[in-house]
């Protein structure tokens, strides 16, 4: 029994429709997923401005314990200052912020340090970390701010 002109009609509305909704369909879940990620993104630009905000700090107060005068070595009030900076390492850990390894002898990494002295003299194949003049992080995996560092370079 072959079809009606009109029941053919309808059938490719229906298809046109379904084809329509399932469209409609794709495109809302790309735009959840796309709001989803920039709400983390957000959320995690947010997180590091904050505690870009707080590095000067902890700098300077590492800067004060690596100069402690000799005399106040083992006084417990310098203790309690060398103290800080080791609670807020903890915060800055729950954080899911982490200090990038920027110690002598470390592979030198663009993406995570900065070179601000180049060591010329030294020779060798393989860019090293020679010395850390400032320390960086990482929030969530992603650099917030590189190390810097002053390079040399060693032997394979």
């Amino acid at each position: 029994m072959a079809k009606s002109k009109k029941q053919e009609e309808l059938e490719q509305k229906v298809g046109e429709l379904t084809a329509d909704l399932q469209r409609t369909r794709a495109d809302f879940e790309n735009y959840a997923r796309r709001a989803e990620a920039e709400k983390i993104a957000a959320g995690q630009y947010g997180q590091a401005a904050a505690v870009m905000k707080l590095l000067p700090v902890i700098d300077n107060i590492e800067r004060a314990i690596s100069y402690l005068p000799e005399e106040l070595k083992g006084n417990k009030w310098a203790e309690g200052v060398a103290g800080l900076s080791k609670n807020l390492e903890k915060s800055l850990e729950s954080l899911n912020v982490a200090r990038i390894d920027a110690k002598a002898g470390t592979e030198f990494n663009p993406e995570l340090h900065e070179a601000i002295q180049v060591d010329e003299d030294a020779e060798g194949e393989r860019e090293v970390v020679a010395e850390e003049l400032q320390a960086g992080y990482t929030l969530a995996g992603n650099p917030i701010r590189p190390a810097m560092v002053k390079v040399t370079r060693t032997k394979a």
